[in-house]
Parts: C-alpha cells; structure tokens; sequence
C-alpha cells in the first residue's frame, strides 16, 4: 500500500484574469480523515474542488490523489474520487434510478443495479426510485447526488457543501452514514459547510480559506483553544469581517 497521502496539494495558485481565486495553498489529507474547507463565499474553496477534479487547471502547483499526479493522471484519478454538492444537476428526464444506474454502469460499479439499490434504501429515498429525477424537491436531489457519489466506493470523496438543502433530521442521518461510512472504509473527504456546529461535529482538522490563502488550519478543538472562542463560528466571523485573523494565527 502506498504511505503517500490520499490528497496532497503543493503551492496551489489559480489565478482568473486579474483575480487571485487561490494563492499559494499547500495541504495535506490524511487517510480517513474529514478535512473541512471553511471559508466565505469567494474565498476560493469551489475553485479548490474543482481543481481536485480536474475540471479547472491551475496557473501554477500541484495536486496529487492517491500518489498520482493530476496533471498527468487524471483518467485513473477520477475512477478513485467522486464529487457531490447540493447544487449539482442531474439530467430531468431520467428517473432517479434511471440516473445512479448510469453512473454505476459509467463507473464500472460491480453488481450495479444491486448497488444502486443499496445506495437508494441508505439515504431513505428507495421510494423516489422511479420518480423523474426533474420533480424531486431540493432535498431529494441532494441524496441522489449523494447515492451518486458513492456509486464508485471511492476513496477520496469531495463535498461542497452537502446538507445545505436538508431538513435538521435528513442532514444528522447524512451526517452519520457519512461518518459511518467513512470509519468503515477509510475514506478521505474534503468538506465544504457553512454550517459551522456541523464541521465541528463531523470534520477531524479544518482549513480556513480566505482570500485565496489558508489562514489557520487545526482540529476544531485547538482551533476554539488558540483563538479563545466559544464556537467556530466567532472564528469564521473574526476572519471575514475584520481580517483580524492571519497566516500565523495571531489576532
């Protein structure tokens, strides 16, 4: 087994014109660790993601996944990593399974009708499955493409903010079978959130984003300790409203 890092990004910087999305980002994933992205919108964390997926090249750095380089191995890099995100859309006028058995048969899933069927009855929408995928509420559609996400058993899976459109109960059983999965498996997750009591709960270290830059990065708790605060959440307002946080951590 290789003792290289799942995620592995060095000196990242993308740059969009004159706008510096990302500047300079270096960190490690370790395996089976949730690694939280927080940020405010714009800090860079989407353009992160995307990058880690291939979809956006960057001006200048290097990413790796599972040992391999991006740059040069992407083909074998996706079939390890997969991608969800409560804004993503899935073609409308596919049923739901219509939809995850695609992506299981592109995927190349063993048994893939049995694994979409799996996948269906744990996220609780076994219900939805021939239901067209264009007259699924926000929050149905969120668990698809979050069956469809797992529909590969990857090991690097990428979040962009997950439970943004669920209901309090539906996201703590997402919360869970995420966890759950993730301690059964050893999977690696990248994860965006702005709900902070979230990230406090799920995440294992956190990097906060802003500007391009990472500006502190620790467990929650050490971070709540090194910045004596009650919650994350005075931690992300610190640094978004009064800048009052910097690349050593001082205040």
């Amino acid at each position: 087994m290789s003792s290289e890092p799942p995620v592995r990004v060095e000196h990242l910087c993308k740059e969009f014109g004159p706008v510096k999305a990302l500047s300079d980002i270096s960190f490690e994933a370790a395996g089976g660790e949730i690694l939280g992205l927080l940020g405010p919108n714009g800090a860079g964390k989407t353009t992160l993601l995307h990058i880690l997926l291939g979809l956006t090249t960057p001006t200048s750095g290097s990413a790796q996944i599972m040992g391999l380089d991006l740059a040069t191995q992407r083909e074998e890099i996706l079939t390890r990593v997969n991608f969800s995100s409560a804004y993503t859309a899935l073609p409308h006028n596919l049923t739901v399974r219509e939809n995850l058995t695609v992506f299981a048969y592109l995927y190349e899933a063993r048994e893939p009708r049995r694994k979409v069927q799996q996948l269906l009855e744990a996220f609780e929408i076994a219900d939805l499955a021939d239901r067209l995928t264009g007259r699924l509420s926000s929050g149905q559609l969120t668990r698809v493409n979050l069956c469809k996400s797992l529909i590969n058993d990857p090991l690097v899976l990428l979040l962009d903010e997950p439970t943004a459109s669920l209901d309090p109960d539906v996201a703590d059983k997402v919360r869970r079978l995420l966890t759950k999965i993730r301690a059964d498996r050893g999977l690696t997750v990248l994860y965006t959130s702005h709900n902070m009591r979230e990230v406090e709960e799920v995440c294992d270290r956190v990097l906060f984003i802003h500007r391009g830059k990472v500006h502190a990065e620790g467990t929650p708790g050490a971070l709540l300790d090194r910045f004596q605060s009650d919650c994350l959440e005075d931690v992300f307002l610190a640094l978004t409203r009064d800048g009052s946080l910097y690349e050593d951590g001082s205040r």
